[in-house]
């Protein structure tokens, strides 16, 4: 009778401790969850920001170009840059805007998250060439305007605006990446304990 007692003792002990660990793995799915959502929302704030600048560049070039008197097709080729820059952003930033994206099987969401990233990275292969075509084209045009001089402002802002502007991208690229790789290691880590 005794090892009865003691054996349902025991039972009702591991069901509270069962209940308890439930409990537990209810709270740490929700503030990892909660960590998600967060780490998404400033990748979006970031693509936001990043879309509306690269929309509001495109008539404040039109008015500096012509101020400065550098060539349309110069500004032509600005503007499609940015449109596909935009573009891109837009297209990728669509797999962090479900608005049910963290209640959604975490599988999946890891799923996005990592096209979203590798399609981040990938862009790299396209946006730096762009990058680096426009910075040339700019100092040759700039250059050429002056009669080969060295010394005109905007030749030197073009320079130090291109070291400014590709330390502020590196930046923000590995950022992102940085975050990306977050989710997708803080599911991998709440899937594994499942």
């Amino acid at each position: 009778m005794t090892n009865d007692f003691e054996l349902e003792n025991m039972r009702q002990q591991m069901e509270t401790l069962k209940k308890k660990l439930d409990q537990q793995e209810i709270v740490n799915d929700r503030i990892i969850r909660q960590s998600m959502k967060k780490t998404v929302g400033n990748i979006n704030r970031v693509y936001t920001i990043s879309m509306i600048a690269g929309l509001l560049m495109i008539p404040y070039s039109f008015v500096v170009f012509k101020l400065v008197h550098l060539p349309f097709l110069f500004w032509l080729y600005t503007c499609i840059f940015v449109l596909i820059c935009v573009g891109a952003t837009y297209y990728n930033s669509r797999n962090l805007s479900d608005a049910n994206l963290m209640t959604n099987n975490l599988l999946d969401v890891r799923r996005r998250m990592a096209r979203a990233k590798k399609f981040d990275a990938n862009w790299l292969y396209f946006g730096v060439p762009g990058v680096l075509i426009f910075i040339g084209w700019f100092l040759f045009v700039v250059y050429q305007s002056n009669n080969g001089g060295l010394y005109d402002g905007l030749f030197w802002g073009g320079i130090v605006g291109g070291i400014i502007g590709a330390i502020v991208g590196c930046i923000t690229h590995f950022k992102t990446q940085r975050q990306y790789q977050e989710i997708i290691d803080q599911i991998e880590d709440l899937t594994s304990e499942a």
